[in-house]
């Protein structure tokens, strides 16, 4: 008697069937992000360092902080803006996003910290990432 095949519950990044089950409707508004009027540049930093460690999926979470490691302290003000923005969406979206694997909305088609994202999630240098110390 032969045991029925199981289906794994927790799904791989990057196989279609995680694609289909994390993608975000099309629908759906950009989320609105939350008003720091006397936030200084500074705080803005640090915030983002920790926002880009703290994701809730490992994927991000190393994307991001080895990013947020090796361009965060170059950025301008209007680019941390932006990255902030982009740390606002959902993170499989981001993940997809930067690794190819779905096209981003219009309102990031033009983003200069996307388009650093993407290259740095290629590593074409080959790199070992590991989660930077805090």
């Amino acid at each position: 008697m032969s045991r029925p095949v199981q289906k794994d519950p927790w799904l791989l990044p990057n196989t279609p069937e995680h694609l289909t089950h994390t993608e975000t409707s099309p629908d759906l508004p950009p989320p609105k992000p939350l008003e720091r009027p006397n936030e200084t540049v500074e705080t803005m930093r640090a915030r983002l360092v920790y926002q880009s460690r703290k994701r809730g999926t490992l994927e991000s979470d190393l994307l991001l902080s080895t990013f947020a490691k090796e361009y965060l302290d170059k950025m301008e003000e209007h680019e941390l803006k932006e990255y902030d923005k982009l740390l606002d969406e959902p993170d499989w979206d981001i993940y997809y996003w930067s690794t190819g694997k779905r096209e981003a909305p219009a309102r990031w088609a033009n983003s200069t910290i996307l388009d650093k994202l993407k290259s740095h999630a290629k590593n074409e240098g080959k790199v070992v990432r590991r989660m930077p110390p805090l």
